[in-house]
């Protein structure tokens, strides 16, 4: 395995179109495009990387997966009065569909239904106690303390979150909201600036590889079938309106990021963390999304067959 993630390293270092970094958060156009990194973490707790694999980067929409699966343990399946289960087809901070879905979003992971799930998860409480619930599920997943929410990063998505309001103000006109807007979109500008390395997002994501089960600790995160209704939201929704390309090129569920990070899971094999800034024309890592194509080519990992 280790002399696959360099094999992809070095072939990702040869390529001269490494796409635009997002520009529309401030402190993330200040990132170099220049660096990647690849990490493989393995159910029996083996983590294999290349490049800057402990370079820290803001996960941005990948913290979805991990705020859904918080969601579905405090509601279990009333989280879908709240958001549905199909791909968009629009783009990831698209108002179009709520119009004329009365304000329910139509999955979790898009922008509207993030901010929903962020509501469902308070349940009351402080942004601040909500945002350490998600900071130490996160420490939990991936064994690791040091991991924290990245400051600049979540005051410059405050500064420039007109957008994901419009969203929240309009879904909560529906009557959707069940706590204050400000303090919803301040748990999801937040957990959204969460900063990881690819080789602790890899070891996060290793429970939807293992059937739900932490194989580091042996803990219980969600059941089977959680896990396998979590993977399928992944593969059908994860790449916003390129979550078809995503699956036809990669063949895994995977979850993306402005921020240039793909969190992608092989079912029964590895739980696997791509990072370069770059995106493409639709908001995903544009050599992420080669890397992990080069990676199913090498490893047969494919849900499709090889």
């Amino acid at each position: 395995m280790q002399k696959i993630v360099d094999e992809i390293a070095a072939k990702i270092a040869s390529k001269t179109d490494k796409g635009i970094v997002a520009s529309y958060i401030p402190q993330l156009a200040c990132v170099n495009p220049d660096q990647f990194s690849i990490s493989v973490a393995l159910p029996d707790g083996a983590v294999y990387s290349a490049g800057g694999a402990q370079t820290l980067f803001s996960i941005q929409s990948i913290s979805k997966v991990f705020t859904l699966t918080l969601a579905l343990g405090k509601l279990g399946e009333r989280v879908w009065n709240r958001v549905g289960r199909e791909p968009s087809g629009d783009p990831f901070n698209s108002i179009v569909q709520l119009e004329h879905e009365q304000g329910k979003p139509r999955n979790p992971f898009v922008n509207a239904g993030a901010i929903a799930i962020a509501d469902a998860i308070i349940q009351g409480h402080q942004p601040k106690e909500t945002l350490a619930e998600i900071l130490q599920f996160m420490r939990y997943l991936a064994d690791d303390e040091s991991i924290a929410i990245d400051e600049k990063v979540a005051r410059s998505e405050e500064m420039t979150g007109d957008r994901n309001a419009s969203l929240a103000h309009f879904m909560a006109s529906f009557g959707h909201f069940q706590n204050p807007v400000d303090a919803v979109l301040g748990t999801y500008f937040h957990h959204c600036s969460i900063a990881m390395t690819t080789a602790q997002l890899a070891t996060a994501g290793l429970f939807l590889a293992n059937d739900g089960l932490n194989p580091i600790t042996g803990y219980r995160v969600v059941s089977p079938n959680r896990a396998k209704r979590i993977n399928a939201l992944m593969l059908m929704c994860g790449h916003y309106d390129g979550s078809g390309e995503f699956a036809y090129r990669v063949g895994l569920p995977g979850k993306s990021g402005v921020g240039g990070g793909i969190l992608a899971i092989a079912p029964g094999k590895a739980s696997i963390a791509v990072w370069s800034p770059g995106l493409d024309t639709i908001g995903n890592s544009k050599l992420g999304t080669e890397a992990l194509e080069l990676l199913t080519r090498k490893t047969g990992w494919s849900v499709f067959g090889q």
